[in-house]
Parts: C-alpha cells; sequence; structure tokens
C-alpha cells in the first residue's frame, strides 16, 4: 500500500442506489422506470414504448411475446444491477450500496 492510493472507485455521496435500480429492475423493468433513475434515458424510452405497443397488440397475441420479451429484458438488467455487473449510471458515476 502507498500513501494516497485509492483502494477501489471513487462513490459520491449523492451516487444513485444499487438497490432500488436494480429493485425497479425486476419489479417494474417492462417500463425501463430503472433506466430512467440512472439516467440511460434512450434505453428506457425504448423500453416504455415497445412495452405501450405490446400491450396494444395483445389482442391479437403477438403483443403477448413482446410484452414477456420486454419483461425478461427489464428482468435480466435487474439483476444485473443487484449483482454488479452493472454498476455505473449514465454519466459513469459509480453505484452505491
Amino acid at each position: 500500500m502507498h500513501c494516497g492510493v485509492a483502494n477501489g472507485p471513487q462513490i459520491s455521496p449523492d451516487a444513485k442506489s444499487r438497490v432500488l435500480a436494480g429493485v425497479l429492475g425486476v419489479v417494474v423493468g417492462c417500463f425501463g422506470i430503472h433506466n430512467f433513475y440512472l439516467g440511460y434515458t434512450a434505453k428506457a424510452v425504448t423500453q416504455l414504448v415497445l412495452s405501450l405497443i405490446g400491450y396494444l397488440l395483445c389482442c391479437v397475441y403477438i403483443g403477448i411475446f413482446l410484452v414477456l420479451g420486454i419483461w425478461i429484458w427489464g428482468l435480466v438488467e435487474g439483476i444485473m444491477i443487484l449483482t454488479g455487473k452493472i454498476d455505473k449510471d449514465a454519466q459513469g458515476n459509480y453505484l452505491k450500496d
């Protein structure tokens, strides 16, 4: 160890919560709420629009597969956030525990 050398990632006091982002991804990930929270606006809008289109198309059955796919996408991202595979927000700031 050398004096003045950082031991790990520097987390700012206003960092976003990893747990909150992960839970949002698992619970309402199909709407992209966790991506809005982390600042990934383009990805969040894509998830939201595809989910809404899927719900509108559920009457012709193809929407069910679209909604299921977007739900799995959000679930996987939520799990990746909770396990630390996604550890930064859109500005490059590390997430706090």
